[in-house]
């Protein structure tokens, strides 16, 4: 029996790997290049998620408010534009590719999706969320000034990714 190696997903206080990926709409970006203007929320994903679903549009409404979002995609160009077009995305996104054996997510100890990470400029993650959870997705909006959630919005407390 062989054995396998377990991958431990990167908490608060770890320091996030960086990383190079190619963006959805062309060219390529650096984790610590990102990070140069301020806090990140790295956000993997697989378009074929339920809980990413429901997550990114209010990951979107908080990119609007001014939080610096990144999503980070398991599928390849086509799939991801097609998830990006429905959910409403507008983000930048990159893609953590098949053939590079998820070299991002792996190297964040990725083992469900959504797992979000706030990076701040020194390169230490501050905050990691896996799933949804709807007071998680408050305190960031607390952060960029401004609620995910609009009156009528109902959205659960928490669901497993």
């Amino acid at each position: 029996m062989g054995s396998r190696r377990t991958i431990r997903l990167l908490q608060a206080g770890d320091v996030a790997p960086d990383f190079r990926l190619p963006l959805l709409d062309g060219g390529e970006a650096a984790l610590h290049e990102l990070i140069a203007a301020g806090p990140v929320l790295l956000a993997f994903f697989k378009v074929t998620c339920p809980v990413c679903q429901l997550t990114f549009p209010f990951l979107e409404r908080l990119h609007h408010a001014g939080l610096a979002v990144y999503g980070i995609s398991q599928h390849g160009v086509r799939d991801t534009r097609e998830f990006n077009r429905e959910q409403g995305v507008t983000f930048p996104t990159m893609i953590d590719p098949e053939d590079g054996d998820y070299a991002a997510s792996n190297a964040y100890g990725i083992s469900s999706v959504p797992t979000l990470f706030l990076v701040e400029p020194n390169g230490a993650i501050s905050r990691v969320i896996e799933g949804w959870q709807k007071r998680e997705i408050e305190w960031l909006g607390a952060k960029a000034g401004a609620s995910p959630f609009r009156r009528g919005d109902s959205v659960p407390d928490w669901k497993a990714g």
